[in-house]
C-alpha cells in the first residue's frame, strides 16, 4: 500500500512538472509575442507564483518519493536508468534555477515600464533570450526522465 501511494505521488510530482513547465512556457511565451509591457508583468507575476507553489513543491518532492519508492521496492540507485534519471535531474536544477531569477527580473522590468508607460528595455530582450534558450535543455533532460521511469531501460 506504501509502494502504491509514493508511486502515485511521484507520478503526480512528475506530472505537476513536466505540465507546469511546459504551461508556463507556453504563457510566457504568448505574453512576450505582445511586446505589451502590462500583459506580460501580469502573465509573468502569475508564471513566478506558478512556479513557486507548484514547480518548487513538486521539485523538492520528487527525489523524496523516489528515494523512498526506490527503497521499498529494492532498486539500487546506482542502476543504469536510476543514475541517469537522477543525472538529468540535476541538468534539469541547473537549467531551471537560473530561469526562475530570470522570470523574476523579466517580471519586474515588465512591471516598471508597465508603470512608466515605456517600452520594455533591452535588458528584458536579453534575459528573454536566456530564458528561453535555458528552456529547452530543462525541457528535454524532463522528458527523458519521464521516458527512463516508464521504460526503465537496461543501461551499462
Amino acid at each position: 500500500m506504501l509502494a502504491e501511494l509514493l508511486l502515485f505521488a511521484h507520478v503526480v510530482g512528475a506530472t505537476v512538472l513536466f505540465g507546469t513547465g511546459a504551461g508556463i512556457a507556453f504563457f510566457m511565451v504568448m505574453a512576450h509575442r505582445t511586446r505589451d509591457p502590462v500583459l506580460i508583468a501580469h502573465v509573468s507575476g502569475t508564471v513566478v507564483i506558478a512556479d513557486t507553489i507548484f514547480t518548487t513543491t513538486a521539485a523538492i518532492l520528487q527525489p523524496v518519493t523516489g528515494y523512498l519508492l526506490a527503497r521499498i521496492i529494492g532498486w539500487d540507485l546506482t542502476e543504469g536508468w536510476i543514475a541517469l534519471s537522477l543525472v538529468l535531474y540535476i541538468v534539469t536544477g541547473i537549467f531551471w534555477l537560473p530561469v526562475v531569477w530570470i522570470q523574476i527580473r523579466l517580471r519586474n522590468l515588465a512591471r516598471t515600464a508597465a508603470a512608466s508607460g515605456t517600452a520594455l528595455p533591452s535588458a528584458y530582450f536579453s534575459l528573454y533570450r536566456i530564458w528561453f534558450a535555458f528552456g529547452f535543455p530543462a525541457f528535454f533532460a524532463v522528458t527523458g526522465i519521464l521516458w527512463l521511469m516508464l521504460t526503465k531501460p537496461t543501461l551499462l
